[in-house]
């Protein structure tokens, strides 16, 4: 049986203000894997899907039109907007993510990068080797950034025996892993046990895949799982809990995700619109909960958070 070459991209150009939105739209429209990149030089980001099967293209493309529509209603400016549907090869779209994507370093502690750049760690630095693919995240984005940096924070000092100690310590929940990058960096940094769940399957492939490519897939358990099935009251308790999730889903869900945090621990809440964190803020104040640290950055904010 031959391969299949071709794959349907479907595309929209943007600005990195509204990247977050269209990536949204893209995902539950077409339900597919969302993937996107910046441009430095020009200031664009084009948010893509690829698909095996050819889409309609006139419905599709007023579908996504008319979501746009209601992303600018909302005060974002979502700049040239353009759609785009066209024919790819497979091997041509593995190639020309290599030009936006580069090393990313959190700190001492952490180096991301895609697996055809050599640059060498530094003493006692994780490397996590993730190439952008169907699925994926990066790193690159400034929330997928902040969950990092606060899982890095709780990271002691960049001595092997130390990290030893802190290994049996700390345990992590990924909600809405993804790609698996933070389930991943977790694990490479000693937190035990690292528990992770995505509601897309092909997310959870994708996740499975890079932990298997990072040889940490038996320090991650992954599921697929939808956070409104998740039993009201929780067993387990963690002592990290990154939920890169919608605001209105983070809000309605608030129970289930804070029944899941240590008394001691910290929750991350990222990928939430400027505009909407003050209500996030204090649904989740209504739970005792403190914000610690937060982060804006074009129009969305992320925060770190405890009990009072």
């Amino acid at each position: 049986m031959k391969t299949k070459k071709l794959l349907w991209q479907i595309s929209v150009t943007t600005t990195l203000e509204a990247e977050d939105a269209v990536t949204e739209l893209l995902g539950s429209l077409t339900g597919a894997p969302t993937a996107a990149y910046f441009n430095l030089e020009t200031g664009v980001s084009t948010v893509s899907v690829f698909r095996d099967e050819k889409p309609a293209a006139k419905i599709i493309k007023a579908e996504i039109a008319a979501g746009l529509k209601r992303i600018e209603s909302c005060g974002l400016q979502i700049g040239a907007a353009q759609i785009e549907i066209a024919k790819v090869r497979r091997e041509d779209w593995k190639e020309s993510w290599k030009r936006h994507f580069h090393p990313m370093e959190i700190g001492d502690a952490l180096l991301i990068k895609p697996s055809w750049i050599r640059q060498r760690p530094k003493k006692n630095q994780a490397v996590v080797i993730l190439d952008p693919g169907l699925s994926f995240g990066t790193g690159q984005h400034p929330t997928t950034s902040f969950c990092l940096h606060r899982i890095v924070a709780a990271v002691p000092p960049s001595h092997s025996s130390r990290r030893r100690g802190f290994a049996a310590a700390k345990s992590f929940l990924d909600i809405g892993t993804g790609s698996g990058i933070l389930a991943i960096a977790a694990a490479k940094l000693g937190y035990q046990p690292v528990h992770a769940f995505d509601f897309d399957p092909e997310s959870v492939r994708v996740a499975r895949h890079n932990a298997l490519k990072n040889r940490v897939d038996a320090k991650i358990q992954l599921t697929r799982g939808d956070v409104t099935k998740l039993a009201p009251k929780s067993a387990r308790q963690y002592d990290l809990i990154c939920a890169n999730l919608v605001s209105n889903l983070l809000i309605s869900e608030k129970r289930r995700i804070v029944s899941r945090l240590k008394p001691e621990g910290i929750l991350v809440l990222a990928g939430i619109l400027a505009a909407e964190f003050g209500d996030v803020q204090a649904a989740f104040a209504k739970l005792g909960l403190k914000l610690m640290s937060r982060r804006a950055e074009n129009e969305w904010c992320s925060g770190a958070f405890c009990f009072v």
